[in-house]
């Protein structure tokens, strides 16, 4: 038998309600238990005074006394030869039993106490003097309070309260939970999920956020192996033809041959380069003005170089081959534009490490930014023809940035070329 239900749902009122049943019940039985004995206890001892007092008077023959006392305190006073009661009384019962031990200790005579709940009457017998039975009724509350009934009453109440309104928002959260699993679903069969956004608290929000943008991230690695696979058959497809048209009709030259090899090796590295940019690698603590430096000094020692570091740069822990592998694409993409000037800028932050690389050279237009980053893309208008390349350098920088968690941005340099800013989280 499953006592954990599967549900969401009832998983968390169960794990509100539950806590609060027991606190509740706590308290009832600790301080309310408490309280009602002594409530009861004085009650009992009070009506038990009064009917030893009315006895008294009856013992030394006084009837007007106990007559009127009995007016005025609302009880009930009759004496009978003979009654035809129950064999068996209540003076055990909850109810009686405290004012049966009061009238045990002030009167010196057996009493049989009897409870009629259905009209909420107490009769009380005691055997007189003279041997008949004096019987005193009054009503059930002169020894019962009702503050038990409306206690549980309430308590009961503020347990349904409780549970009509955390019901909504519980119904809210499984909703959003519900929908994330239902694109998730749909998301692993390659399907998108139209009109699905994050909702519910921070946490279901940020969690949709994130599966939104695994979607996306996977969409991207999709199209980017298929855009690498038509890259490879695209462009390794028209050297090759070449030179089979050069060795079948034998006019192509050595010369020629080797540039088309040497094209095809540039191609190739470059396909090798993108797909190790995603390979696993044990994070290490990093700083990254060496690093920077070092590379900008290898990719451009003609150009003029201004850097702009912190003091104490922070360490933080990255995959330092892949983060080296974007920032050297970068600092080589900046040097071969650059005309005189390359800076590269680190600001850090709390929660963040910015670094920028800007270059004085023609930059990219505003309206070529988004296609520079994708894989395969190559700007010849913006960047110029003679430079060549597989247009891979910009996508495997984003990629090895992303997959650190951090963001590349494309914008105008003050120095009148291209602006690359890089965040990553510490």
């Amino acid at each position: 038998m499953r006592l954990i239900p599967r549900s969401f749902l009832w998983r968390t009122i169960l794990m509100i309600l539950i806590p609060l049943v027991v606190a509740l019940t706590i308290v009832a039985n600790v301080f309310f238990g408490n309280h009602w004995d002594r409530v009861h206890a004085t009650m009992a001892r009070g009506l038990a005074g009064e009917v030893a007092t009315m006895l008294d008077f009856m013992d030394r023959g006084d009837i007007d006394a106990t007559r009127s006392m009995a007016q005025r305190i609302g009880i009930n006073v009759s004496v009978h030869d003979r009654l035809n009661r129950p064999k068996h009384n209540d003076n055990a019962s909850g109810e009686a039993g405290p004012l049966a031990d009061e009238l045990a200790r002030r009167i010196n005579r057996p009493s049989s106490i009897y409870i009629d709940k259905g009209k909420r009457l107490i009769f009380i017998d005691i055997p007189t003097t003279d041997g008949k039975t004096a019987t005193f009724a009054t009503t059930l509350y002169r020894i019962y309070s009702t503050s038990t009934e409306v206690f549980l009453i309430w308590l009961l109440g503020s347990l349904l309260i409780v549970s009509i309104l955390i019901a909504p928002f519980i119904v809210l959260h499984t909703r959003s939970i519900r929908r994330i699993s239902r694109a998730a679903s749909r998301f692993g069969r390659g399907l998108d999920a139209p009109g699905f956004e994050p909702t519910g608290s921070k946490e279901i929000r940020e969690a949709a956020s994130a599966m939104i943008k695994m979607k996306e991230r996977l969409d991207r690695y999709n199209r980017t192996r298929t855009d690498m696979l038509n890259a490879v058959s695209h462009d390794l497809k028209a050297p090759l033809t070449r030179m089979r048209l050069g060795v079948e009709t034998g006019a192509a030259t050595k010369k020629d041959m080797l540039r088309d090899i040497d094209r095809m090796t540039e191609m190739v590295n470059g396909y090798l380069a993108f797909a190790r940019g995603e390979m696993p690698e044990i994070e290490q603590a990093t700083e990254l003005p060496a690093m920077l430096m070092r590379m900008v000094r290898d990719a451009a020692p003609s150009k003029k170089i201004i850097t702009d570091f912190p003091e104490e740069p922070v360490q933080f822990y990255a995959r330092p081959m892949a983060l080296a592998r974007a920032f050297g694409n970068i600092i080589e993409n900046a040097a071969r534009y650059a005309n005189k000037k390359i800076k590269i800028t680190e600001r850090d932050e709390d929660e963040q490490v910015e670094v920028i690389i800007e270059d004085d050279g023609p930059g990219i237009p505003d309206d070529k930014k988004r296609d520079a980053m994708r894989p395969f893309v190559r700007l010849d208008d913006a960047r110029g023809m003679e430079t060549g390349g597989t247009g891979l350098g910009l996508s495997i920088a984003q990629t090895a940035i992303e997959n650190h968690g951090g963001q590349m941005f494309l914008e105008n340099s003050d120095l009148g070329g291209l602006r690359v800013r890089i965040v990553l989280p510490i």
